[in-house]
């Protein structure tokens, strides 16, 4: 098995912040999981930018074209990845990966993969749970009138990035309250 983050938080290796050390103490570890492939941490690269760049070129050399299964939450705001409303990342065009500054949940600076490469997945798994997210899920499913999707795309990233097979929402009651 190889898993690939969708995104990074861009502090030091050690930082608990880290979402690869939050999975490796969570269950990567447990399951022997060994091909783990995550952005560079400020600590292994200048700037989230070189962190980017550096990510791009793994997913290309190793990578192999399409992700078989993408996992993805969903944040209260309707952010996937760190790609959040209004953010500069979300226009990014011919890239795998980008920085994002001014993330508006802490740390400020990430690492994230662009919606050309969330899109490469065959499979979408959206994983949410509770009544915070369950405005994000209604935004990001709900029909759009002809003309105002690029307004919806930039207010719900999760609108972003659907499965080339199939796209699956798995909702608690709480995250579907909504819909």
């Amino acid at each position: 098995m190889v898993l690939w983050f969708g995104d990074e938080r861009f502090v030091p290796a050690d930082s608990p912040d880290r979402n690869v050390n939050q999975a490796r103490a969570a269950f990567l570890d447990e399951v022997g999981a060994f091909r783990v492939h995550t952005a560079p941490a400020s600590s292994e690269a200048g700037s989230a930018e070189e962190s980017a760049a550096s990510y791009a070129d793994t997913v290309r050399a190793e990578g192999g074209g399409d992700f078989d299964v993408l996992m993805l939450g969903v944040g209260p705001d309707g952010h996937i990845a760190s790609l959040f409303p209004g953010h500069p990342g979300l226009d990014a065009t011919d890239a795998i990966a980008v920085a994002v500054h001014d993330s508006p949940k802490p740390p400020p600076d990430r690492v994230s993969l662009t919606f050309e490469a969330l899109n490469r997945a065959q499979s979408v798994w959206f994983l949410v749970s509770g009544e915070p997210k369950a405005d994000a899920v209604r935004r990001a499913l709900a029909e759009v009138p002809a003309g105002q999707a690029a307004a919806a795309l930039r207010e719900t990233p999760a609108r972003g990035v659907t499965g080339r097979a199939e796209t699956v929402w798995f909702l608690d009651a709480d995250a579907a309250t909504l819909i």
